[in-house]
């Protein structure tokens, strides 16, 4: 059973102009969306730059205004709550960001900047405050003198660690990772995947994964999101999206995938260009007459797909 529900969740930016600086028009960075999240289950949220995906994540976790919608955890509109930074939400709700070394405070040792979420929920003495650093620090992977280290003496890798121990120190049940491998190496990108897949094991944490990398969310995810200008276009599970995909945008995101297979590269490079011309003559279909996505529909239990009608999923 789901353990959070987000309902027709909107986030639309004002355009202004004029010699009066009013509002002339609207960018929907999102416009409308549903998810529903069970526990200990990673959710995959996919698209290209500039299509909603780390707005939706912000808006979650209350660092986006949202203009309309409802956000529920564990049965409780915590719509308004999520706005309050010392809330029981955000306690149990952490974020993980694209830029490791960014998001630490470089003026700060470690042990202070996993400190801070610790103090803000959490009622420990000095004592069970230091202890629960050792823990984290541990947790992750790293020596307990990391803690008297700064962020500038860490690898992207290691400071990825530090975040994901700084998202750990609460004990959440939900963690929103935005991108949190992009920025590092291949070889480290697959140290960090592997260790948040322990550590989600070891406590039963669910993810919700955002990415644009559809290799990075095939080995990572359980149910995927694949959205689109604001909207989710399909929806379904791992095996629904990757061996049964019927719009024609998560198709382009697939047919991008690139393969380290250097037999039949030409070939395969003929065949993405050949799909590249198909879908700009047919993506205009994925639009009502006011340039919206349409809704979604369901073609089975678990996998649902953008369209105008039944009968235009093929």
């Amino acid at each position: 059973m789901s353990f959070m529900q987000v309902v027709d969740l909107k986030v639309h930016y004002p355009i202004r102009g004029g010699f009066f600086n009013s509002i002339i028009d609207w960018v929907y960075a999102i416009d409308g969306i549903d998810m529903e999240l069970e526990k200990g289950k990673t959710y995959g949220l996919v698209g290209e730059s500039g299509c909603g995906k780390s707005t939706t994540g912000k808006a979650i976790i209350g660092l986006e205004k949202i203009t309309s919608g409802k956000i529920f955890f564990e049965g409780e509109d915590v719509t308004k709550e999520r706005k309050s930074r010392t809330s029981h939400f955000h306690r149990e709700v952490q974020m993980i960001f694209q830029d490791s070394h960014s998001s630490l405070n470089p003026r700060k040792q470690i042990r202070d900047i996993l400190a801070e979420p610790i103090r803000n929920f959490l009622n420990l003495t000095p004592h069970e405050e230091r202890k629960k650093i050792d823990e984290l620090l541990e947790i992750v992977g790293l020596p307990s003198e990391s803690k008297e280290k700064y962020p500038h003496e860490f690898s992207g890798g290691q400071k990825q660690r530090i975040n994901i121990a700084r998202a750990l120190a609460t004990n959440p049940k939900l963690i929103i990772a935005d991108e949190p491998v992009s920025a590092l190496d291949l070889s480290v990108q697959a140290q960090v995947l592997n260790f948040m897949k322990d550590v989600q094991k070891k406590f039963g944490l669910t993810y919700l994964f955002i990415s644009h990398d559809l290799g990075v969310v095939k080995h990572m995810c359980d149910y995927i999101y694949i959205m689109y200008k604001g909207r989710f276009v399909e929806c379904g599970t791992k095996k629904d999206i990757y061996e049964n995909p019927k719009h024609l945008y998560t198709k382009r995101l697939l047919a991008s995938i690139p393969s380290l297979i250097p037999v039949g590269r030409e070939k395969r490079k003929q065949a993405r260009q050949e799909f590249e011309k198909v879908y700009e003559q047919h993506i205009h279909k994925a639009f009502d007459e006011n340039g919206r996505v349409f809704d979604l529909i369901p073609i089975s239990n678990t996998h649902y797909v953008s369209a105008a009608s039944a009968k235009e999923v093929v």
